[in-house]
């Protein structure tokens, strides 16, 4: 699958839900922060990052929230698309948090002609997607655990302005040749 041509003039935003992580368990990680992928979930995520790389140019930054399974994601991404990608973390990226606050980080944050790329959770980017899509939050799209969607906002970042350009499950990511 070929990469998808992007304007100059357009911002891209490829939105990465972490990869499969142990089930939760409060004894073991009574931060749930703390909870890292499988060893499964992480040879499955690495093998969606280089997947991912093929379709997407370096990026020039990649947010991450900061649960270790994000983060552990966001690493396999960066490595996919090469160092030279920027990684942050960005609280609007945490479990259970709104999606409203993402926008606003990206209209502070991103230039336009930028690609940037989102690691976090569900149901917060579905509700992203849904948002920039229709303009509600209603999750319009499933976000499989190491999938990832692409958006792109033509004129700028908000709700209502964003167009899919591509939904892919891990396994899908996966399987996405040179």
């Amino acid at each position: 699958m070929p990469r998808p041509a992007r304007s100059p003039r357009n911002v891209r935003v490829v939105v990465v839900r972490h990869g499969p992580a142990e089930v939760r368990n409060p004894i073991r990680w009574p931060d749930d922060d703390r909870r890292p992928l499988t060893s499964k979930g992480r040879n499955q995520t690495r093998r969606a990052a280089k997947g991912l790389a093929r379709l997407v140019p370096p990026a020039d930054r990649i947010a991450t929230s900061a649960a270790a399974r994000a983060i552990a994601t966001a690493e396999m991404v960066q490595e996919g698309l090469g160092e030279s990608s920027r990684m942050e973390q960005w609280e609007e990226l945490g479990a259970g948090r709104l999606a409203g606050p993402i926008f606003d980080r990206l209209r502070r944050s991103v230039r336009t002609g930028q690609e940037i790329v989102l690691v976090g959770h569900d149901p917060t980017l579905a509700e992203f997607v849904g948002m920039a899509l229709a303009g509600d939050g209603v999750p319009l799209v499933h976000l499989a655990k190491g999938g990832a969607a692409c958006l792109e906002f033509p004129a700028s970042v908000g709700p209502g302005s964003g167009r899919l350009v591509w939904l892919l499950t891990r396994r899908q990511l996966a399987e996405v040749r040179g």
